[in-house]
């Protein structure tokens, strides 16, 4: 067997995972009109990819407001949990570990998205930039375009949003996810609280460090008060740099990345979560993590690490043997090649995926990749 490493059985809270390899939360823009409703298609697509050590859903909106991409599945109506149980069914059936990612945008989003076509909500009325969100233009239809400028939410609505997303948990459990990710990178609505760029506000969430990641804080220990801490994770993105190149999202760049994510990631140490997620850069010759980073991660965190970003099985297998990481993430491989653990096993070609049809579609460039031919 190729990359060994890879397929050593792994603890993850009350899991044994039959290997190191992750499906990690990818936009594919597929829920069912009216209502992003899970449906069946997803249900075949998650299945496919069930021989993964565990899954994670694509990023699933707690609440109407938290959505910044067309025909993306939420998990805040009767009919999406019962479109998501589908999905957690088909995936126990062949006897993976799924875990429901909580997203929710926060200014990373359009008008034509939002409830009443109103505003987005946002820690301060900070308008993004360098990002593009996808609007539906007509049946099946949509295009990229300029997030809308975002209203500051008010103290007493924030904490209405930490509940929201004690609720979504609720409901997660309801669908029969076997845990959750809550969504904290990339530049949406809890890395927003956590970034001087995006928070100027005056109040207990805002100013210091410690205020900035106060959210964060909230909202992981309400969803472990549901789910269990040992039943979590939380993603990260501490980008050390950027890059020029056009890109639907993208994160943002603290002044001290490393202090900023390890004090966010001691938050999690406090609660106890099971693992946390760390995306890194992912464009063409993007720099890696500093070792400092990595090592800095794991001195502060007695949970498992996740990597993520553009990484292959050799790279995985060094940061795994390194000690840096206990579970390694692959994104677009995944997307292509459904039985992708058999593949790295036996080191068989990898299908090339497909960049036109990432986003929304039917079954082409979905469920239709192949599996390996002997």
């Amino acid at each position: 067997m190729q990359n060994s490493v890879l397929f050593d059985s792994v603890t993850l809270g009350p899991y044994t995972l039959r290997n190191r390899i992750v499906l990690p939360p990818l936009t594919r823009s597929r829920s069912s009109q009216p209502g992003n409703i899970p449906n069946d298609l997803m249900a075949t697509y998650y299945r496919q990819r069930s021989s993964a050590g565990f899954m994670v859903t694509e990023g699933t909106q707690i609440e109407p407001r938290g959505q910044g991409y067309a025909w993306t599945p939420g998990i805040y109506s009767p009919e999406q949990v019962e479109g998501w149980r589908k999905i957690t069914d088909a995936v126990h059936a062949e006897g993976g570990t799924i875990f429901l990612q909580l997203w929710h945008v926060g200014r990373v989003s359009h008008t034509s998205l939002q409830p009443g076509g109103a505003a987005p909500v946002a820690p301060s009325a900070i308008p993004a930039d360098n990002v593009r969100v996808f609007v539906e233009t007509g049946p099946g239809q949509g295009a990229l375009t300029l997030p809308s400028a975002p209203r500051a939410l008010t103290t007493a609505e924030v904490k209405e949003l930490v509940q929201l997303y004690a609720q979504a948990a609720r409901n997660a459990l309801d669908a029969g996810f076997d845990g959750v990710e809550i969504h904290s990178a990339n530049g949406y609505l809890i890395n927003q609280f956590i970034s001087t760029h995006t928070n100027q506000r005056e109040d207990e969430y805002g100013g210091s460090l410690e205020n900035r990641l106060r959210f964060l804080a909230e909202v992981t220990q309400a969803v472990a008060d549901v789910v269990g801490k040992e039943r979590m994770g939380v993603r990260f993105s501490p980008l050390f740099a950027t890059t020029d190149e056009d890109r639907v999202y993208l994160g943002l760049v603290e002044e001290d990345p490393h202090t900023t994510y390890i004090e966010a990631i001691k938050v999690l140490e406090k609660v106890g979560i099971a693992y946390v997620s760390i995306a890194e850069a992912d464009w063409d010759n993007a720099p890696e993590l500093p070792e400092s980073f990595r090592a800095d991660v794991r001195k502060n965190f007695s949970g498992r690490v996740l990597y993520a970003g553009r990484y292959t099985p050799e790279r995985g297998v060094r940061v795994v043997k390194a000690g840096w990481g206990d579970l390694i993430a692959f994104g677009r491989p995944f997307i292509a090649n459904p039985d992708l653990p058999e593949r790295i096993a036996h080191g068989w070609p990898l299908n090339p995926v497909d960049p036109t049809t990432m986003y929304g579609g039917t079954d082409k460039g979905y469920t239709d990749y192949p599996t390996y031919q002997r």
